[in-house]
């Protein structure tokens, strides 16, 4: 049985739908919390099988206000990516996956959106990607991949909203497994929180069977490039 490392950034973002997927394929994880008093990001050794980078709210990777286990994730991401292990990186997580793989990250404000992406490569995810799909964003700073990375999708405004770096690390900006709670759930965990949400919780809580249903796909694809159900 294969396992994952996932680090959380707060409480409220966590693999959301992803779990179940993971669990019907037999697909250990084990959530590491730095933001805890007694939790630390893992060492290489405890890495396991891939490591998963989570959102973080309000926090972001550009400078205003940087996670605190920034320095020490980049480069346990970068460890890995040397030893060719599987890494998805979501929100935040694409943007620490982006700095370890020789990108950058780009300031902007905290937001919360709801809408979709655009494939870019009908191959994408092994050809499992949807044309189109919701994308839920609910960060801080954007990534910036670094130029040998593939964008295998883009939101509305063209920016990357999927990227591949190598054969088996992919950054999402918005989380494939959202629910309505953990959006909820980061509103009322932080006193910093983007403007007006109300509008994105309507429009998310209407999109959850198309977030349900794209995801089915996504994660088929993830787990061929990933390898992560081959002994």
């Amino acid at each position: 049985m294969k396992s994952l490392a996932a680090i959380q950034h707060t409480s409220a973002d966590y693999l959301g739908l992803l779990e179940d997927h993971l669990e019907g394929r037999r697909i250990r994880f084990n959530y590491s919390r730095p933001f805890t008093e007694q939790g630390a990001v893992p060492l290489l050794k405890r890495v396991g099988d891939g490591l998963v980078l989570l959102g973080g709210g309000p926090w972001g990777t550009a400078g205003i206000r940087n996670v605190p286990s920034l320095i020490e994730e980049v480069e346990l991401t970068y460890e890995c990516l040397k030893l060719n292990l599987p890494v998805i990186g979501i929100g935040l997580g694409a943007q620490i996956l982006a700095l370890a793989a020789g990108g950058t990250s780009i300031e902007a404000p905290l937001s919360f959106t709801v809408g979709y992406a655009e494939r870019t490569t009908s191959a994408a995810l092994n050809g499992y990607l949807p044309e189109r799909y919701p994308l839920v964003e609910y960060m801080r700073d954007r990534p910036q991949p670094p130029t040998d990375a593939t964008i295998l999708s883009i939101d509305a405004h063209g920016r990357p909203a999927l990227f591949q770096i190598g054969d088996n690390a992919f950054g999402f900006t918005g989380h494939p497994g959202a629910k309505l709670a953990m959006a909820e759930d980061l509103l009322m965990e932080f006193e910093d929180g983007p403007a007006a949400p109300a509008p994105q919780l309507d429009t998310l809580r209407a999109m959850k069977t198309e977030i349900e249903d794209a995801l089915v796909p996504i994660m088929t694809g993830l787990v061929q490039l990933t390898r992560l159900m081959q002994t």
